[in-house]
């Protein structure tokens, strides 16, 4: 037999009508299940349908067919269903906004999920697929109000598989991702990186001949320098302030020189535009920007013409025509490069060019590897040279290797252009003090930086002679200094040789031996280069992830050529930038470990500090990503096999003066690198063992005990108040956790578990209120229980009773009650797999998940006393327990109550809590399965059934087995089963209606009627049917199954006239209901009310009931404005009560008064609306009642008020016009009428169902006589009477 599951709305040919024989009719979109093939004719064409293989989990009547599928894919198409049923109700509703937003996201997840069929993705691009299809179905089922699915891997997780514990941190967490996606919708989070996207577009009405270099860089204004170069389209990575362009020339020198003058090409300064960047923090959008160009009134200013333009200094710059400008587009990117690479490929797709900023960023990334030197050609100094007029010098600039020869493609002038052999200047005219600032990047590979040097040439260009630019001088820097430190950034004033031969230079021997920088020039020599006035400045900047500048950190690297200075650079290693400890992080670990295998008695303490400051240094946000690095040399490049003796004998040491140590901080620094310590320890031991065939075990093991009975000393220490060893006991209880798993690498489960169990024994029992070691100790064992030790069996068995014991005093203690909550919901899932009142629930949940059959004899077996298994019983379960797991819990205490709290043992609290939480279980809005969508209903249905009448047969089960102490529970449970009953389930309601005949029936036998059952039935039905419960079924269920059940009995008439009496008022109530859903007040509305408070006065004599109802007509005659209606319907009310001091309690709006006050109070209400309804010969005869009790009561200042009112009213009357009102009595005959209009052929009851008046008022027909609308067959006719 095979199963298949189809067909889906993607590839669904057509609708099926079931026009053959036996024929079964398909709709796009349903589901079914192929059972048998069949050769000829079937009940359907298999070509309508797509065939997907399945799985059957759980095969017969209540299997579930599982697709062979991504499960996301999967669970878009059953969401999307789901959705598509209610889109359609948002735009019945007129909610425009959600329906659009939500219709554009369902296209979104159909063609995500067209996507993930396709299947031609990489892992990476499906993933992030995933992703976001995931926060799009979370998203429309938040705005939808269904429920948030809790997932794994992004998959549903199924709630058998997993603990409950572990179900509710799944569904916390997926709140919390929520909240967190809405937080930064609503307030983004600033990115600690940004990107510029530049594109130059073009160079408008430039109408020169000669070819044109534009290039841009980043400028801060602030510190008034340079961040990046870059040249053409771009991407720009750092913070920026400015953006600069500067567009040079190459060609003539002279604007107008004859092009036959010279055929030598020269760059020149040409233009610069500026563009602030700050208005692009704030926008997510491309800008395109038309720049205006500037040019400098002085050429010798160039080098500062973006500064004049910034403080716009119009002096000194002046605008290239008024039509000539730059056009860029501007873009600001957000976040880390690479997944900005993946949200904008289309950015990436046209060779853009990345530009790096000058220098690190803030994080400092293991693996990024960068050899960049940044050199400035800044400014020079040169003579005339003979010359009556200044020089035009260009600076030529080379790279050499240790043999003289250039090296090519090295020199970079741009981001945008690939490296070159050489750089040429621009030349600035007749200046012997030119100032360039241009920035060039030198590639340069580490391993020849040793033999490296740049030398700049210098060269007069003339514009009047043919020949080649003449030589005059050079200058040379080495890129490495002789004790191996390079080049140091900063600024260098160079030496000018002098040079007129090009063939001088091709030996660089014969010039390296010169000296380079007048800073190097010894004191008492080289007068004559001292004294020249001839100099060239450079400004170098290295950002490199393999050489240093640092000569301390060369010293202690280099610590073998001079072993006398050791000590002195251990010394010196804290005082060394961070940065350049972690780029030869594995060479400074390789020398400490040297050092301290070279002589561990005299360098042993200092090493270990050394060691405890780098391991320190990364927990560092800046350096904090190179654990893994320093975790990857542990394990595959640490050699250190004797290490481990000295590292436990100096940390002993430290460990050992804790508690007299006047000073905590240093001590604190070493627990602080405790995990990393014990990584290198043990790892030490690991290679020892493995050299030697694990010689010397029992002295490791001996010295590791050793060290532990120290720290148990230090912990044990108890400190009045708050002291820094109490600061020092937490460091340590921070990392003691993952100690012991590294541990777990040397020792066996046990033994660590034992050395893990006296640690947190030896811990000080009571500690002051606010020390810090109350929320620590329990961090530390919630990370123990989470960590590998706690989850082998044998090592649990030692930890439990420590961590109950821990976990039972703050709980008494009332302490810390969250993180106990998590620590016992750590320790329960793990019993599943072999802030927070919610954490306990889920905790209870999983302990009564866990208990077998034996389990619960066991526990209730334990109580001593039927008291306390009462109190047992009553207290743990509450009515926040939901879901299956409850169900058990619930049979197994029917057959315990039944066994000892029944016959002479009966309690009635006990019987009646049980009913109780089994009833508040069954009407938990989370089981109501009519309120589900469609495929929820069914995923709960095919998992679980329906609970509610699971729980049902068991509450009429032990219903019946209380036999005659059934009336015991009566009145107190009508309520409660009525509301059970009206839960719209047919099943239960079968099951349980029954129990009101047994609730009559021992009524009747204990006071001859069931007048009490019949009070409390209808108090409970009009409260519970105006909250929308009940339904024209459950009238029809009621009435017949409890007429069937009362045919035999001897109260039989007697039980009819209540099921009859409480049916009517179900029929009056649904009536009422369905009138009160319309919108406006009209005649059904306060018909329906007036037949309600009848039946209420009338039939059940309920004048509580009543005067409710007569309050609602009142305000529906107010809301539509028939103030004379108005006035005549409270005037019900006024006529029940008496001019009497009898006090009256607080009711509806009315305060506590006496009878008199409210009767006072109602006749002025009824005369002001008379008074509204022109109706003034009413509210003459009321003002004149209430003139006689004042008048009786001597109060004379309210008697005077009510004859200036009947004075004033008799003017009304008077003077005031006023249309005479018709009224006509109709009556409704026939049983297609609704229940409330419909006339009674019974004569005591017609005169209520035709006192419905209409007041026609000035429409009012010529009739003269009542009407009467009379039915026939569905058909209404107005007569006369």
């Amino acid at each position: 037999m095979l199963y298949f599951i189809g067909p889906t709305r993607e590839i669904l040919l057509a609708n099926f009508r079931g026009t053959v024989q036996h024929g079964l009719p398909l709709e796009i979109g349903e589901t079914l299940m192929v059972v048998l093939w069949c050769l000829f004719q079937g009940i359907f064409p298999c070509s309508y349908i797509h065939l997907k293989h399945a799985h059957i989990k759980n095969k017969g009547q209540f299997e579930t067919v599982i697709p062979m599928e991504e499960s996301v894919i999967t669970e878009m198409t059953v969401t999307l269903r789901d959705w598509g049923t209610m889109w359609k109700q948002l735009y019945v509703k007129n909610e425009g906004e959600l329906f659009h937003r939500l219709w554009h996201v369902m296209t979104e997840i159909l063609e995500l999920r067209r996507q993930v069929l396709v299947g031609h993705l990489t892992n990476d691009r499906m993933t992030d697929i995933k992703q976001h299809i995931i926060a799009r179905l979370d998203w429309g089922n938040e705005q939808l109000g269904l429920d948030l699915v809790p997932r794994r891997d992004f998959s549903m997780v199924d709630p058998d598989e997993i603990s409950v514990t572990e179900l509710y941190r799944l569904v916390g967490f997926t709140h919390a991702h929520i909240h967190r996606r809405h937080r930064k919708r609503e307030f983004p989070l600033q990115a600690n990186m940004h990107h510029l996207f530049l594109q130059i577009n073009s160079l408008l009405n430039c109408n020169l001949a000669e070819e044109l270099h534009v290039f841009f860089f980043i400028y801060d204004s602030r510190e008034m320098r340079p961040i990046s170069p870059v040249q053409f389209q771009a991407m720009f990575c750092g913070c920026v302030m400015v953006n600069l362009a500067g567009v040079c020339l190459s060609g003539r020198m002279v604007a107008g020189e004859k092009k036959s003058v010279s055929n030598t090409q020269y760059r020149r300064p040409f233009g610069c535009t500026v563009i602030s960047v700050s208005d692009l923090l704030t926008a997510d959008c491309k800008d395109d920007h038309l720049l205006k160009v500037y040019s400098c009134n002085t050429e010798s200013e160039w080098y500062q013409i973006h500064d004049n333009i910034i403080r716009k200094v119009s002096s000194r710059y002046s605008q290239i025509g008024s039509s000539t400008g730059l056009a860029v587009s501007l873009q600001l990117l957000h976040g880390n490069l690479e997944q900005i690479q993946k949200d904008y490929m289309r950015l990436f797709t046209r060779n853009v060019s990345i530009t790096r900023r000058l220098g690190f960023s803030d994080i400092i990334m293991p693996g990024e590897v960068r050899n960049d030197l940044y050199v400035t050609l800044e400014r020079g100094e040169f003579e005339k040279g003979g010359k009556s007029v200044a020089r035009n010098v260009e600076v030529t600039v080379y790279l050499l290797g240790g043999d003289g020869q250039v090296l090519k493609g090295l020199v970079c002038s741009g981001s945008g252009e690939l490296g070159a052999d050489e750089f040429h200047s621009f030349v600035l005219y007749h200046s012997n003090s030119p100032r360039w600032s241009e920035q060039i990047k030198l590639t340069v590979p580490p391993e020849l930086f040793r033999v490296t040097h740049l030398r700049f040439e210098f060269r007069h260009c003339s514009t009047k002679e043919k020949g080649e630019k003449k030589l005059f001088g050079y200058s040379f820097v080495p890129l490495m200094q002789e004790d191996g430190r390079t080049l140091p950034d900063g600024t260098h004033e160079l030496i000018v040789h002098k040079c007129e031969e090009t063939a001088n230079l091709q030996d660089c021997s014969r010039y390296l031996k010169l000296p380079f920088s007048k800073a190097s020039l010894q004191p008492g020599n080289n007068q004559t280069m001292k004294n020249s006035k001839e100099s060239f400045w450079i400004l170098s900047l290295l950002c490199s992830t393999k050489l240093t500048q640092n000569g301390d950190m060369l010293d202690l690297l280099k610590w073998r050529t001079h072993p006398e200075r050791i000590m002195d650079s251990l010394t010196k290693l804290k005082d060394i930038d961070g940065s350049e400890i972690v780029k030869f992080l594995q060479d400074t670990l390789d020398t400490l470990f040297a050092v301290l295998d070279d002589s561990p008695q005299r360098y042993g303490l200092k090493v270990f500090d050394c060691l405890v400051h780098v391991i320190n240094l990364l927990q560092d946000s800046k350096f904090q990503h190179f654990k893994p690095v320093m975790d990857n040399y542990i394990e595959n490049h640490f050699a250190g096999a004797l290490s481990y003796r000295d590292l436990i004998r100096v940390l002993k040491w430290y460990v050992d003066r804790i508690i007299d140590a006047e000073h905590q901080e240093q001590i604190q620094q070493v627990l602080k690198a405790a995990e990393y310590l014990f990584k290198y320890i043990v790892q030490s031991r690991m290679l020892y063992a493995a050299a030697t065939a694990a010689q010397a075990e029992e002295e490791f093991r001996c010295s590791v005990h050793e060290l532990f009975k120290s720290i148990h000393l230090f912990l044990s220490h108890q400190s009045k108040g708050i002291s820094p060893v109490t600061h020092t006991q937490a460091v340590f209880l921070r990392s003691f956790p993952t100690v012991c798993c590294e541990l777990l690498k040397v020792f066996n489960v046990r033994e660590v578990a034992n050395l893990a169990r006296d640690t947190l024994s030896s811990l000080p029992a009571n500690t002051h209120t606010e020390c810090p070691l109350q929320a620590v100790k329990l961090q530390c064992m919630a990370k123990t229980v989470e960590s590998p030790l706690y989850t082998n069996a044998e090592s649990r068995c030692v930890l439990l009773p420590v961590v109950l014991h821990l976990l039972r005093t703050y709980l008494q203690e009332q302490k810390e009650l969250v993180l106990c909550a998590n620590i016992l919901t750590s320790m329960l899932s793990l019993v599943h797999k072999d802030p927070n009142t919610g954490e306990f629930v889920a905790c209870l949940l999983t302990l009564l998940r866990q208990l077998s059959d034996k389990d619960y004899q066991q526990l209730l077996s334990r109580f001593p006393s039927k008291d306390e298994l009462a109190v047992s019983l009553l207290n743990p379960l509450r009515p926040t327990l939901t879901k299956h797991v409850i169900i058990t819990t619930v049979l197994y205490l029917s057959d315990t109550l039944r066994n000892n709290f029944l016959n002479e043992k009966f309690d009635f609290k006990v019987w009646e809590s049980y009913f109780y939480l089994s009833i508040i279980f069954i009407i938990q809005p989370c089981l109501q399965l009519e309120m589900f969508p469609p495929s929820k209903r069914k995923k709960v249905l095919e998992k679980y059934g329906d609970m509610r009448v699971m729980i049902g047969c068991e509450i009429f089960s032990m219903w019946q087995n209380l036999g005659d102490y059934k009336v015991n529970l009566i009145p107190s449970l009508i309520g409660p089963f009525l509301e059970v009953t009206l839960v719209p389930q047919p099943d239960l309601r079968n099951v349980l209606i029954p129990v009101f005949h047994d609730m009559m029936d021992s009524e009747e036998r204990r006071s001859g009627n069931f007048k009490q059952v019949e009070a409390k039935l209808i108090d409970k039905l009009e409260s519970l049917m105006s909250e929308g419960k009940g339904d024209e079924t459950y009238k029809e269920l009621f009435n017949n199954i409890l007429l069937k059940k009362i045919e035999r009995e001897t109260w039989r008439e007697s039980g009819v006239s209540h099921i009859a009496t409480v049916t009517r008022l179900m029929e009056r109530l649904l009536d009422y209901r369905d009138c009160m859903k319309i919108g406006e007040v009209d005649g059904k509305k306060i018909g329906c009310t007036v037949n309600l408070l009848n039946f209420y006065k009338t039939e059940l004599n309920k004048e509580e009931m009543y005067i409710r109802y007569i309050h609602k007509l009142y305000e529906l005659h107010l809301k539509a404005q028939n103030f004379t209606e108005a006035a005549y319907t409270l005037l019900l009310y006024d006529e029940l009560l008496e001019w009497t001091e009898r006090p009256l309690r607080e009711f509806l709006t009315y305060p506590m008064q006496s009878e008199w006050q409210r009767k006072e109070c109602l006749h002025l209400t009824i005369i002001h609306n008379f008074d509204r309804g022109k109706c003034w010969e009413n509210c003459i005869i009321l003002c004149r009642e209430l003139a006689n009790q004042y008048e009786t009561y001597y109060d004379y200042r309210n008697l005077s008020k009510m004859r200036l009112m009947e004075a004033s009213l008799y003017d009304k009357i008077m003077n005031q016009q006023r249309l005479e009102p018709e009224f006509f009595r109709i009556g409704f005959y026939g049983k297609k009428f609704p229940f409330f209009l419909r006339v009674s052929t019974n004569s005591s009851s017609r005169e209520y169902a035709t006192l419905y008046l209409i007041n026609l008022k000035t429409n009012a027909p010529t009739f003269s006589k009542p009407l009467i609308l009379l039915d026939h067959g569905g058909s209404w006719s107005l007569s006369q009477q």
